[in-house]
């Protein structure tokens, strides 16, 4: 986070030189949590406390999951930073973007690498106040307000979570992550009539961390900030910070109501809600990166419905455990995907509208597999990695209907909207990849005079030439 301060100082007296520092400094974080992870798998999990500081003290630890999304993280930084570079070249107040774009970096691995709920909260705070200007970078009347959306359902987030650990503390004595279900289970044993207590607090925490995800009906920054804020930033938001999100709601579910059935049920309702209601925006959207940000509410409906299904799996929840893991990864990178191909659109034509890129894609073969890629796969298309995912959760939920006995009608129906929802998905991606890659646009063989935009293409070097390498890089993720 102290690099963010150091890049601001460097771009006031020279831009190339931030630029090669902020890109020098995530590449470097992403080399050292290589390392420490290295040494993790091979038996030595790595860990840091600062007990004094704060008041309950900072604790990290990077092992399991942490290692994992600790990596993505840092990945996903690193070929944002470079993507920036040239993105980021013509656009007011860069260092201001860079200063806050790192911040936010240090921020997010420390959600993901925090042992106890305190430091999740302490880093899940910085993160959302650091990201907010990522939001409001434009200054417009549009952004400003998506922002101060944005900044508000964070901030009231935040109070809530924060009482809600206020109660978990009173009840387990702990906010270690690893102390927390034999501490809540000792309680409970010793006062059985502490539970209502402990389902509040969980309530309470599950909505904190449900606005950052994007739960509905805690969503509706999603489609607001994207569109506004710059296709980097907007990557990040929905690939990585979402996932900060669904990271509280994993320790919710997996360390304090483990194998809670009622749990369980309703954050896969939630799950269910989310993904529909996600979908269902996404094909009635006409702005390319809005559609995006309502695919994002989509998709993190799916990763919900695998977290629902862990708790009423219970100790048979192995394939609902690595659907939800793979998904999550997944989507991390096809969005990387995706929003860079927005971004290489937009730095062309300075506009988002579907109906006003109609055609730019014509003819960018390479754009246009990359797009294909990442879309055919956060599709569930087989062949490409987000079958797999979504393969894995389907499986979940029909095994979970073999054994529901009177409800079986109930996972019936939720299963046929798991498959109506991956459906709509491809519905609203073909729409995208049809209008931007198949169909002519007005000023592209139509209506004399018209689409002026898309009229300049035939007299612009192909930008996206630029970007090969990090589109190359990012769908080869996104198809294995």
């Amino acid at each position: 986070m102290a690099a963010g301060i150091i890049a601001y100082c460097i771009g006031r007296k020279n831009k190339t030189a931030r630029d090669l520092f902020a890109d020098a400094i995530t590449v470097l974080e992403t080399g050292l949590l290589l390392y420490l992870s290295l040494k993790t798998l091979n038996g030595a999990p790595v860990s840091f406390a600062a007990r004094d500081l704060c008041g309950l003290g900072l604790t990290l630890k990077l092992d399991g999951f942490r290692v994992i999304y600790g990596l993505v993280a840092a990945l996903m930084w690193t070929c944002t930073t470079v993507f920036s570079r040239e993105y980021m070249a013509h656009y007011p107040r860069t260092n201001r973007y860079y200063m806050f774009f790192l911040a936010t970096m240090g921020a997010t691995v420390g959600v993901f690498l925090s042992a106890d709920l305190f430091t999740t909260f302490l880093f899940f705070e910085i993160m959302s106040f650091t990201s907010y200007t990522w939001v409001a970078h434009d200054e417009t009347k549009e952004s400003l307000r998506a922002a101060e959306t944005y900044l508000a359902v964070a901030v009231i987030g935040g109070m809530v979570l924060l009482l809600g650990l206020f109660f978990l503390y009173s009840i387990a004595g702990t906010l270690s992550i690893d102390e927390i279900y034999g501490a809540v289970n000792a309680a409970v044993t010793k006062a059985p009539s502490v539970r209502g207590r402990i389902y509040t607090a969980g309530a309470l925490m599950l909505t904190g961390f449900a606005a950052k995800a994007g739960m509905f009906p805690l969503h509706i920054w999603l489609p607001k900030a994207h569109p506004v804020a710059p296709a980097p930033a907007s990557a990040l938001l929905s690939g990585i910070l979402t996932k900060s999100g669904i990271f509280g709601v994993l320790i919710i579910s997996t360390d304090i109501f483990r194998y809670d059935p009622a749990w369980g049920f309703m954050i896969l309702l939630f799950g269910v809600i989310t993904m529909f209601g996600g979908a269902m925006l996404g094909i009635f959207s006409i702005n390319l990166k809005r559609t995006l940000a309502c695919s994002s509410m989509s998709q993190i409906g799916f990763i919900l419905a695998g977290i629902g299904m862990q708790g009423l799996l219970g100790h048979e929840n192995g394939l609902a455990v690595r659907g939800t893991i793979l998904h999550m990864v997944n989507h991390s990178l096809i969005k990387l995907v995706l929003f860079m191909c927005a971004g290489v659109i937009y730095m062309n034509l300075h506009e988002l509208d579907i109906n006003k890129i109609r055609g730019y894609g014509r003819g960018k073969y390479f754009l246009m597999i990359c797009f294909l890629a990442g879309g055919l796969s956060i599709s569930g298309i087989p062949g490409f990695s987000g079958y797999l995912s979504k393969t894995l959760l389907h499986e979940s939920i029909v095994e979970y209907m073999e054994e529901a006995g009177a409800m079986y009608g109930t996972y019936k129906f939720i299963e046929c909207v798991f498959l109506m929802t991956g459906g709509m998905t491809l519905a609203y991606m073909l729409k995208l990849f049809i209008a931007v890659f198949i169909e002519k646009g007005a000023g592209m063989g139509g209506h004399p005079g018209s689409h002026e935009d898309v009229n300049m293409v035939d007299s612009i070097d192909d930008e996206n030439d630029k970007y090969k390498g990090y589109l190359n890089a990012a769908s080869s993720a996104a198809i294995l």
